[in-house]
């Protein structure tokens, strides 16, 4: 795939590992510890003959390793949106997040002391002193991946960073060891606190008081996360968090142009070069791996800003540059000028390469989309005085059926309307025009 166009020789493991800490300290996941940890911990204790009571370290680390396997898992089927679990997982994902917000609601209405589950408890009783919940392997797995639907709102911004990143990596490999260690960042703190259970616990069963109200907000906070994983509300959450980081880069940005653009322009044509020739080498390759492994592009009717009607079939005999983006992505707003440049010297869709942008507005019916409203992305465009037609995928059954995760992503679709490649990320004009000259090549 032309996927491996965006190498991975720049790539900081380490910064991606300290990007997966960072994560766990987000307000999704430490106001939580307290539940996870009870949970977790509930068939490892014991009562000593002075009354102490103690974890086995061994099961609780137990229990904490499938649960971090549970979350992991998550991650990885996220990062391998191509491969046919991966697009199990994508087709089905509104039924998967709303079997997980479920299920994170009835945790939080048992972590109140509404609901009474025996395979969560040993007695009939809730006790709010850490009741003796039995727990194992399986409900540990089970666990963890259920609760990594309900990070997304917080993490969602940075994992995704990730995925791009892996995604677009030059060898399937070298993808899923970035996903691995942004992954052991984000759940090395989870083994620890397995191995501290005991005085973890301790201290906070001592913190009677306080403790009462930190497992009430827990289940209080549970519910929430349930109610937002269920009804899609932490797609809107992702987008407002991603449109703050949009706003904070761009005044940055506007802070340090003056002083960049003088360098930026030296080093641009060596960078240019030196990128196009060695990913033009990397497409090659991935072409010729993949050339009997044909993917028909999933059609569509869509309406752009225009009001006019695009079908991906009438296209057939041309190359399509189908582009999915949004008006908060700051990687997506650097690329799109290119993308405008090309569409004017290609002869604005008149000649063997077409240029169509996709974008998921929202909607009365669809408030949850990836983007602001129809009205406000023609008005984007209008400002920044992109022509390009983009269609407007009201539903989200585009980006559903392309498995959408991160933007920008582009495909490349080829004169015979299959998948010639697609990429993740940013490109720059040199990397657009080497991969629309490959598959112009390849079907010629």
């Amino acid at each position: 795939m032309i996927g491996n166009i965006v190498a991975t020789n720049s790539i900081s493991f380490i910064l991606v590992f300290l990007e997966g800490i960072l994560s766990f300290f987000s307000p999704c996941v430490i106001p939580l510890i307290p539940v996870y940890m009870s949970i977790l911990a509930g068939s490892a204790k014991n009562s000593g003959v002075d009354g102490r009571v103690t974890y086995e370290r061994k099961k609780v680390f137990l229990h904490t390793l499938f649960f971090i396997i549970g979350v992991s898992f998550a991650f990885f089927i996220l990062g391998m949106s191509f491969t046919a679990l991966g697009k199990f997982f994508s087709s089905n994902k509104l039924m998967f997040t709303r079997i997980g917000g479920i299920l994170i609601i009835f945790l939080g209405l048992f972590q109140l002391g509404i609901f009474d589950f025996n395979f969560l408890q040993r007695e009939r009783k809730i006790n709010i002193n850490f009741a003796d919940k039995t727990m194992n392997p399986f409900l540990a797995l089970i666990m963890g991946f259920t609760f990594s639907f309900a990070w997304t709102p917080c993490i969602g911004p940075a994992l995704s960073s990730v995925l791009i990143m892996a995604s677009g990596a030059s060898t399937a490999l070298s993808g899923n060891l970035l996903v691995l260690v942004y992954a052991l960042g984000f759940l090395i703190p989870f083994l620890v606190l397995g191995l501290f259970t005991s005085q973890v616990l301790n201290f906070l069963k001592e913190k009677q008081k306080l403790l009462k109200y930190t497992i009430k907000t827990g289940g209080i906070i549970l519910i929430i996360m349930g109610i937002m994983t269920f009804t899609g509300w932490v797609n809107g959450v992702s987008s407002y968090l991603n449109s703050i980081g949009n706003n904070q880069q761009s005044t940055q940005e506007n802070t340090s142009d003056d002083t960049a653009d003088t360098k930026e322009s030296e080093n641009d044509t060596k960078t240019s070069e030196d990128s196009t020739s060695n990913n033009s080498s990397d497409a090659v390759t991935s072409e010729e791996d993949t050339a009997n492994d044909v993917m028909p592009a999933v059609d569509f009717t869509l309406t752009d800003q225009y009001g006019n009607e695009h079908t991906l079939s009438d296209y057939k005999g041309k190359v399509v540059f189908l582009n999915f983006w949004a008006t908060w992505c700051p990687p997506c707003n650097q690329e799109m000028p290119h993308i405008e440049e090309l569409y004017q010297e290609y002869n604005l869709n008149q000649d063997e390469v077409v240029f169509l942008g996709v974008t998921n507005p929202k909607s009365d019916a669809y408030p949850n989309n990836s983007d602001e409203t129809k009205e406000y992305i023609t008005s984007f465009l209008e400002s920044n005085e992109y022509t390009f037609p983009t269609v407007f995928d009201e539903t989200g059954e585009l980006f559903l059926a392309y498995s959408i995760s991160a933007f920008p992503t582009t495909f490349m679709i080829d004169k015979e309307g299959n998948v010639a490649g697609y990429v993740p990320g940013m490109m720059t004009k040199d990397i657009m025009k080497n991969v629309i000259n490959q598959v112009l090549d390849s079907t010629n």
